[in-house]
């Protein structure tokens, strides 16, 4: 069974027979389950080896789904950067795989979901033959009794999530075309499946990037120009297209690399960069343009300003509704970083932060002149001027802003919110979620005390099976967390754990480590900070960026790198952007980490310990 396709549109279909879903950028997959689910590519490859965390799920709802088999369902393979964006380079080179241990490490970093759109058998049943609406009101109820997600979530564990229809297009394309999506599906309320048929009842629509690139090469062979953009002052290939050119417009370029460029090979010429183009694209895979068009000639470009860094802004524009002030605006000279830098940082790393953030009481650091300034300000409450898609909560005497979206996280930023600190509890508990350790040394120099002691509380959180997560602070220091279950443990219960592993850290290491709360009494030991982790106190969240003078970003590590070559300093915007690329999201499984067993076991050891000295 081959999937059915679907036909280019440039406008979305707007009469009332139409329904819309977010498309996502990866493998069409149709999942066949009659004994053993089975993983079918469009070209009907068989894909379990590579997406081995898809299979196995399956597996663990294997008893639910069995009254409802055989099952055909049609869908899409994707690693999603956020519920509306998926990372289709990130599929294709899972697709390439072929080595067990090589996918195994892949998915730790870049797990796959199986986004299905469509029910094709049921029971056994084909029902291709029924309406959309029919079939998806089908699928929905199945997704219900098998207690899956309705509709696409990054931050959702469940493998298999179901896209939801939308009868509205214009708040589902802002919502897509805000969180840099590829594109919308619009389909007939009515349409029928038909197997390996493109149909016009099915149709996609592009979000289309538009970047300015300049023109360096000509292939006659094949009517291909190639496109390059400045890096470091070099020229760096970005795409070669032949798509989107009229005849005339193809005519007029072709007699310009004649006239004005050098011959180098039989087919090829080449010219010295001095003309621009605009191509839309639907996203960049850190090599090349995808599906690459061009979109019309901009002379008045000069060539020079074809940067990487506009390169970027271009293809990761920022969402209509976020009003941008001031985008030159220098934030930290060391790195050269702007305004219009850090709203794109924001936007690339939201999908991480924002987790950390969604309802919880925000305290930021605004600096109105940028990091290169001394002057800064903390703010909690915000009395007026708060767009309507942010959202607040009053609580003592103070406004808080709830930071639950992107939109909210890039407003924030406009205002040069460098900081974002957060408390342990959500606005729905009075308890943590989790613990965290701040390991505070007297200054950068010292940072190998922070190093030792992490590896020390590692070791014992090891040897009580707890599962911790490690991060630079941006600052001199690491942080190390524990995820806890919600609503379970209380700050008082967390202090009698945090406080026996700081004062047994002390007592073993009474010359490096201290709990100390007064500075001039440390005497150069690195603080072993417990206190902080309270009711009412905040700690600096998971990507957030520093105020001090190297821009530096409190980031999560693997614990592997937490060595003696460790250095704070090395977690720049940039290279923080660059190992996102290359680790995706290190604190990916924080939220689904079970902790609440062996957390609640070493409690009741700490517990009776007490109460035998108190006795």
């Amino acid at each position: 069974m081959k999937p059915m396709l679907l036909t280019a549109s440039e406008n979305i279909p707007l009469d009332k027979d139409w329904l819309y879903e977010t498309k996502y950028d990866g493998f069409r997959c149709i999942l066949e389950w009659e004994v053993e689910p089975i993983l079918k590519s469009r070209n009907e490859n068989i894909l379990n080896k590579m997406f081995p965390e898809i299979i196995q799920f399956c597996y663990t709802i294997e008893e639910q789904v069995k009254p409802h088999l055989p099952l055909v369902l049609d869908g899409e393979i994707v690693h999603l950067i956020n519920s509306y964006k998926s990372h289709f380079t990130i599929v294709q080179t899972r697709g390439r795989m072929r080595k067990k241990e090589a996918i195994e490490s892949h998915l730790l970093h870049f797990p796959c979901h199986l986004a299905i759109f469509d029910l094709l058998i049921y029971k056994g049943k084909d029902i291709t033959n029924k309406t959309l609406a029919e079939r998806k009101e089908k699928l929905s109820l199945l997704f219900k009794n098998l207690k899956l997600p309705l509709n696409i979530n990054s931050e959702d564990n469940n493998r298999l999530q179901m896209i939801e229809l939308h009868k509205d297009s214009k708040p589902l394309w802002e919502k897509i075309v805000a969180h840099n999506g590829e594109g919308m599906v619009a389909k007939k309320e009515k349409s029928r499946w038909t197997s390996d048929k493109r149909s016009t009842d099915w149709l996609k629509i592009k979000n289309w990037k538009i970047t300015t690139i300049i023109l360096t090469v000509f292939d006659k062979s094949n009517n291909y120009f190639f496109g390059a953009i400045y890096d470091e002052g070099q020229l760096v290939d970005v795409v070669n297209f032949s798509h989107g050119l009229m005849e005339e417009e193809l005519v007029t370029l072709q007699k310009f690399f004649y006239s004005n460029g050098q011959k180098i090979g039989r087919n090829k010429w080449q010219i010295e960069p001095s003309i621009c183009v605009d191509i839309a694209s639907i996203d960049f895979d850190g090599k090349s343009l995808r599906e690459p068009r061009f979109h019309r000639f901009n002379l008045e470009c000069d060539p020079l300003n074809c940067t990487r860094r506009k390169f970027y802004l271009q293809l990761y524009s920022l969402p209509e509704n976020v009003k941008v002030t001031h985008p030159d605006k220098p934030l930290w000279i060391s790195n050269d970083i702007k305004k219009e830098d850090y709203l794109y940082y924001l936007q690339r790393v939201s999908s991480y932060m924002l987790p950390f953030l969604r309802d919880r009481l925000l305290t930021v650091i605004r600096y109105p002149h940028g990091a290169i300034s001394d002057e800064l300000f903390y703010q909690k409450n915000w009395e007026d001027n708060v767009p309507n898609y942010v959202k607040t909560k009053f609580f003592e005497d103070n406004r808080y802003v709830l930071c639950n979206n992107i939109e909210t996280l890039l407003w924030l930023g406009n205002q040069i919110a460098l900081e974002f600190h957060i408390p342990f509890q959500t606005i729905h508990s009075e308890l943590p979620t989790e613990i965290v350790f701040d390991l505070d040394p007297p200054s950068v120099d010292y940072f190998w005390m922070a190093v030792d002691a992490a590896l020390k509380m590692k070791a014992i959180f090891d040897n009580f099976s707890l599962i911790s997560f490690v991060k630079t602070s941006g600052g001199k220091g690491l942080q190390i967390y524990i995820p806890l279950p919600k609503n379970l443990f209380s700050y008082e219960e967390t202090r009698i754990f945090t406080k026996f592993v700081c004062d047994f850290l002390c007592e073993q290491n009474p010359d490096i480590f201290t709990t100390e709360r007064m500075k001039k009494n440390r005497n150069n030991k690195l603080y072993l900070d417990y206190v902080q982790h309270h009711e009412g106190k905040t700690i600096i969240a998971p990507y957030s960026t520093r105020g001090n003078d190297g821009g530096f970003v409190a980031t999560p590590l693997k614990w592997e790198e937490v060595n003696k070559q460790l250095s704070p300093t090395f977690f720049s915007i940039p290279i923080v952007l660059e190992r996102i690329e290359k680790h995706g999201n290190l604190f990916n499984n924080f939220w689904h980490v079970e902790n609440g067993e062996a957390f609640k076991k070493v409690l009741e050891q700490l517990k009776n310990i007490l109460n035998i000295h108190k006795s």
